[in-house]
């Protein structure tokens, strides 16, 4: 879903499948002056919106407002930070190239996946997750009996300094041909685990895999509910165990990507 200043986009197609795209510009002389800058807001659904970003930022500059920001919560291609042979593609790499090409005044993002990410992009500016999580904290029932867990060290990294609550981190053993987690070790205040409360905390989840590995590890070490907070939710979380396993209470997340709905997600708007 692409918006320009919180206004929605029409986005129809002509009959060979290309774009048949109308953004109004203020006729009126005095108030097109007044319309000297514009924001893109862009909640990822697919890759053919990469086209509608393009076409509708030149059209804005045709008309004379060169002052464009891109809010851009998740970032598409996230998960193609490296390369590891030669047949694999750096997407991520040349996504940011076009990105840059148009030449924003700012590109907003949320909770990077990666550094990789932050130094791909011009002018970027990043959002840390906080705001959404303290949300959680008190849909849960605030700070008191409650411990924050991440999945990995990078996840402990990035988040560990944000909250002043006890915490604990997974170490994964992953099978790096078929992705799968052979094992997964908890490190960090375990003590702090037994009959408590716990926040699962990460940027991105797919089917949700980890987190529901990190659950059942949990719960071994006598955690009493366990929630998941992710700042990217990708709407495959519905063909995974996280909501039918029974050892999750809750998912939270933004509408950064997720589009469905379920009984068991709240959904935040990205602000």
């Amino acid at each position: 879903m692409i918006r320009i200043n919180n206004n929605d986009i029409s986005v129809n197609k002509f009959p060979d499948g290309t774009l048949l795209l109308k953004e109004a510009i203020p006729e009126d002389k005095a108030k097109k002056e007044q319309l000297q800058k514009a924001t893109i807001t862009w909640l990822f659904e697919n890759n053919e919106e990469l086209v509608t970003l393009i076409y509708l930022a030149g059209h804005l500059r045709s008309h004379g407002i060169m002052d464009l920001s891109l809010e851009m919560p998740y970032i598409p291609n996230a998960r193609q930070d490296r390369v590891k042979t030669k047949e694999d593609v750096f997407t991520l790499k040349y996504f940011a190239q076009v990105i840059n090409w148009l030449q924003f005044t700012s590109v907003t993002v949320l909770d990077p996946h990666s550094s990789v990410s932050e130094a791909l992009f011009d002018k970027i500016r990043v959002k840390t997750p906080e705001a959404y999580v303290r949300k959680v904290i008190d849909r849960i029932g605030g700070m008191e009996n409650l411990t924050m867990f991440y999945p990995d060290e990078g996840a402990c990294k990035r988040y560990a300094g944000m909250f002043p609550l006890p915490y604990a981190f997974g170490i994964k053993n992953r099978d790096w041909e078929t992705g799968e987690i052979r094992e997964l070790a908890v490190s960090g205040m375990t003590d702090c685990i037994r009959d408590r409360k716990i926040l699962i905390m990460d940027d991105i989840s797919s089917r949700g895999g980890t987190f529901y590995f990190s659950a059942k590890k949990l719960k071994e070490l006598g955690a009493k509910e366990i929630y998941l907070y992710v700042s990217h939710c990708e709407n495959t979380i519905l063909e995974g165990d996280v909501l039918t396993g029974g050892l999750i209470e809750k998912v939270f997340t933004t509408n950064s990507i997720f589009t469905k709905k379920h009984e068991r997600i709240e959904v935040f708007d990205y602000v």
